[in-house]
């Protein structure tokens, strides 16, 4: 198995399965709509619309896109300080898929 393909598998696992990991173990009562919300946060990846080209796979996300800029990885964080539950919760989502996408700067 080559490193690109190991790198793929452990990214996308970590955008779809942590997070409902996450859900289950700090939402129990209403872990599957928390889940579903932590999913729906990947709608943050519309920013690699505006790159050119759109996906490389080589490039790291993570101070590159807007969304994913580190002053939005400031408001992400303020948010999950100070928002309601919703808020939290979606923010929290933001952050997973921050870290997410920091993984691959890694690699």
């Amino acid at each position: 198995m080559s490193l690109f393909v190991l790198q793929n598998i452990i990214h996308y696992a970590l955008h779809l399965l942590f997070p409902g990991l996450v859900a289950f173990v700090f939402f129990r009562k209403e872990w599957k709509m928390v889940w579903i919300i932590l999913l729906a946060t990947m709608l943050v990846d519309i920013d690699h619309l505006f790159a050119e080209p759109i996906f490389d796979p080589n490039r790291c996300s993570v101070g590159f896109h807007y969304l994913h800029s580190y002053y939005a990885i400031a408001v992400y964080f303020l948010l999950l300080l100070f928002g309601n539950k919703i808020v939290r919760i979606v923010a929290l989502g933001l952050l997973l898929h921050m870290a997410t996408d920091f993984q691959d700067c890694l690699w």
